[in-house]
């Protein structure tokens, strides 16, 4: 059976073509690639929105000055991105067996989230922490969603005429707590999940999935409650410019903060060393507040030089900030 990554490298020597003189094929872990002299070429396979950040980390080591990208899917997005960047990949896409320029995307819409008063005011009273993402309004406790306010449709797919409360940590829990828990009022369901939650999102908690989901976010929460550890004024949640795919897999959480001269701010959380951090971060600002400083907050183990040196090659560079390793204490 022909592996895929050989079958991926085909691919793109067929749709480059005469393009590059004697390509040489190299491997790259999220596709394929090709490289002539100064010249690279990556085909880029599964989430290529993420793999952007570590094509461009990849083409420099190679000593690349001259990247393009191929992508089958999200091809707008990654030249939305990539156009971000000083020195910026070239993008393309594939028809057929041709290859095409892409043309970047425009800036993110964020959808406003339709009115439920009553609702939103049961959150507030509850004392979670209210974030809005696409359109959504939802309650977290430390980071991790713990309540949504939905309409027109339930999680579980019934129509509905007014908005209702659904409590739950993830798409199966609000479902499971519909059906086993729905003779409780809604603020007992509420409390009964924050209890459940923040009993286990602490520091000295032993190992369990809702200590492990969405770090990033309780990174957020911590520095929200105390933005003054990153020299802010303030600051609060804010959308992405991609949704997140999934509760379970690790992202990069956004903030609007503003500075001690009153001037706004964008921020970025992220656990762990990631290379897409940069160009979600530069992509988010993008459609929050396009002239507005970018810190990149990550705990101090997780400052690498690649996300530096990523940072600073954005046309506006964005400077990374460090928490105590310790945060969530």
């Amino acid at each position: 059976m022909v592996e895929r990554g050989a079958l991926l490298a085909a691919k793109l020597r067929g749709l480059v073509g005469d393009r590059v003189a004697g390509p040489v094929p190299a491997d790259f872990a999220g596709g394929a690639a090709l490289v002539s002299g100064d010249e690279a070429w990556v085909l880029l396979d599964r989430d290529p929105l993420g793999a952007l950040g570590a094509a461009m980390v990849w083409a420099d080591r190679r000593g690349a000055t001259s990247l393009a990208l191929v992508a089958e899917a999200d091809a707008p997005l990654v030249a939305r991105r990539a156009a971000l960047f000083s020195r910026p990949p070239r993008v393309w896409t594939v028809e057929g067996r041709e290859l095409l320029p892409v043309d970047a995307a425009p800036p993110a819409v964020h959808p406003r989230p339709q009115p439920a008063p009553e609702l939103a005011a049961l959150l507030v009273d509850a004392d979670l922490e209210i974030v809005i993402e696409e359109g959504i309004v939802r309650a977290e406790v430390l980071g991790l969603e713990v309540a949504r306010i939905v309409h027109g449709t339930t999680t579980a797919g019934t129509p509905i005429d007014e908005p209702v409360l659904e409590v739950g940590v993830g798409h199966a829990d609000r479902e499971m707590t519909a059906v086993v828990h729905g003779g409780l009022p809604p603020v007992d369901q509420l409390h009964r999940v924050a209890e459940i939650v923040g009993a286990q999102r602490r520091p000295d908690a032993a190992r369990h999935p809702l200590n492990q989901l969405a770090p990033e976010r309780w990174l957020r929460s911590r520095v929200n409650a105390d933005p003054a550890r990153i020299g802010l004024r303030s600051l609060r949640s804010a959308p992405p410019a991609v949704a997140r795919p999934n509760l379970r897999d690790p992202s990069v959480a956004f903030g609007l903060g503003v500075d001690q001269a009153g001037g706004d701010v964008v921020v970025a959380f992220s656990v762990g060393v990631r290379l897409d951090l940069v160009p979600a971060a530069a992509d988010a600002r993008l459609a929050l507040a396009p002239e507005a400083p970018l810190l990149l907050v990550v705990p101090e183990r997780d400052a690498h030089p690649v996300t530096h040196a990523l940072a600073a090659r954005l046309c506006r560079p964005a400077r990374v900030v460090t928490v105590q390793d310790d945060w969530r204490s």
